[in-house]
């Protein structure tokens, strides 16, 4: 087994292109999170979107986040989308996963190694509570927006891709 890290190369994805680090990294010299997200369309065409607060610049994401360590993806992404959204919901099938790695030098916090991001995307649907905003998380604001409006929004990568995987049903 290798651990260097071998020159970066490129590859598509339906968020955009993605800088792949190398394939020979030993997945012991990466840190890797789960994230489990949901996509709810509503009758109205409209997409339920919470707004990403940690980057420089605000952005648009799919409700949900990191998978706790007794957590399943299922039970992460339940409780993330009520404490993000307020609404409690029901999942109804996995649309895919989507992955993508940011290198040391990208990284948020803390810097130092590459990340791999394995984000679990669920179709759901809501069956209880109010829409509200989080307060003191990593969104601010979640919102209904109309699906034709969601390509002029300033967003990440994962809105895209969730919206492929509906459109698809092929995993990212």
């Amino acid at each position: 087994m290798s651990n260097g890290t071998g020159p970066a190369r490129l590859r598509d994805t339906p968020g955009g292109v993605t800088r792949v680090l190398s394939c020979t990294v030993d997945f012991r010299d990466y840190d890797t999170r789960l994230a489990a997200y949901a996509l709810i369309v509503d009758d109205q065409e409209r997409v339920l979107l919470a707004r990403w607060n940690e980057g420089s610049e605000p952005q648009w994401t799919m409700p949900g986040g990191g998978v706790e360590l007794d957590e399943t993806p299922a039970e992460g992404a339940v409780r993330e989308l009520r404490e993000e959204t307020g609404y409690d919901v029901d999942l109804l099938q996995v649309l895919g996963v989507d992955t993508f790695l940011v290198p040391a030098e990208d990284r948020i916090e803390p810097p130092g190694r590459p990340l791999k991001s394995v984000r679990v995307v669920y179709e759901a649907r809501i069956v209880g509570g109010e829409l509200r905003h989080e307060e003191n998380g990593t969104t601010d604001e979640a919102r209904w927006v109309p699906l034709s409006e969601v390509s002029s929004l300033r967003r990440v990568s994962l809105v895209d891709a969730a919206l492929a995987l509906r459109e698809s049903g092929v995993q990212v």
